[in-house]
């Protein structure tokens, strides 16, 4: 039977909220005090918001700390099309979020795997720029700046695109029609908890949702990777950028970070000795790099712009009801 994942030192302290994005409902998890500058969580796949409770732990005494169950995982609503999936629906739901985190400051965004992929596009869209003090990134580029890479890769170093190739095989298998449903359902979903230890050194707690939510996940894949790879475009980062690199990863090359000064102005670069889960496997290390960067850029943000106006005016945590706590 997997480990499945336990907040038993966290969930006392944990609000628990719905909002509401795009008429999908949305699970979303805050801790520590609303008026402390505000880091939101951004999960990857297959993993749900829990991913990142030992990285939190170590923050929420610091900062008010966001996290979120993303569409298609965990307690948040499940869309059937795969078009529900594209990146402007996913970034549409990180600002909802935002918006009910931090009406009125801008917030650092923390993202992980698909969770850093989404991020990015709000990271890069100019008409949120106000509402972001900084990014940090963990295993998870920006597809139009990685298929601007893969090109240049092509023409000027075939043999680091065949290696980054060989590290994504598992995209086409997301591909393939019905294959993930099967695979999560039955010895893919089965064996991940083992899979997960070979890759990472340690057994990791999975979710009690892991085969739905790998079987849903697959859709991100199919919405959003062949377009943005195929044709990038331009997109320059808004805010300054941390990338954490954990030198180990199985998924993503640290090729990626190469010529990201192109697109990203106030760029720190992090190597860890870590694999893809180091936020799991590495929490103290991940935290201790978020505060230096959120702390380090406060002061360049002491007037945030005016908040844009998304149309999603949900309730703030600063005005939440005392009995939404969760456990």
């Amino acid at each position: 039977m997997p480990n499945t994942l336990s907040r038993s030192n966290s969930e006392r302290n944990t609000h628990r909220a719905t909002i509401r994005s795009d008429g999908v409902d949305l699970a979303v998890f805050a801790r520590g005090e609303p008026d402390r500058p505000t880091l939101v969580f951004v999960h990857g796949y297959p993993d749900t918001h829990a991913v990142w409770d030992r990285v939190i732990d170590r923050l929420a005494d610091d900062f008010h700390c966001v996290s979120f169950d993303v569409r298609g995982a965990g307690a948040s609503a499940r869309p059937r099309p795969t078009r529900a999936y594209r990146l402007s629906r996913l970034a549409a739901d990180l600002i909802a979020v935002i918006d009910w985190a931090s009406p009125d400051a801008p917030v650092h965004l923390v993202g992980h795997d698909w969770g850093s992929i989404q991020s990015w596009e709000v990271v890069t869209d100019p008409a949120f720029a106000g509402r972001l003090a900084g990014f940090t990134s963990i295993s998870g580029p920006c597809l139009d700046h990685a298929g601007h890479w893969l090109r240049a890769q092509r023409r000027s170093d075939p043999s680091g695109l065949r290696r980054q190739l060989r590290k994504s095989w598992y995209i086409a298998a997301l591909h393939v029609p019905l294959l993930p449903q099967l695979a999560w359902h039955g010895p893919l979903g089965a064996r991940w908890p083992h899979t997960l230890a070979a890759l990472e050194g340690e057994r990791l707690p999975t979710s009690a949702t892991l085969a739905r939510d790998g079987a849903h996940g697959a859709k991100l894949y199919r919405a959003n990777m062949l377009p943005r790879l195929m044709c990038p475009r331009d997109r320059r980062a808004r805010c300054p950028v941390q990338i954490v690199v954990p030198q180990r990863d199985a998924f993503v090359g640290p090729g990626f970070v190469d010529d990201l000064g192109r697109w990203v102005a106030d760029l720190e670069v992090v190597r860890i000795d870590a694999a893809h889960w180091a936020i799991q496997t590495h929490p103290d290390t991940v935290a201790d790099h978020c505060r230096a960067f959120a702390r380090g850029h406060v002061a360049a943000h002491p007037d945030p712009a005016p908040v844009p106006q998304t149309g999603h005016k949900p309730e703030s945590p600063a005005h939440r009801p005392p009995e939404a706590s969760h456990g």
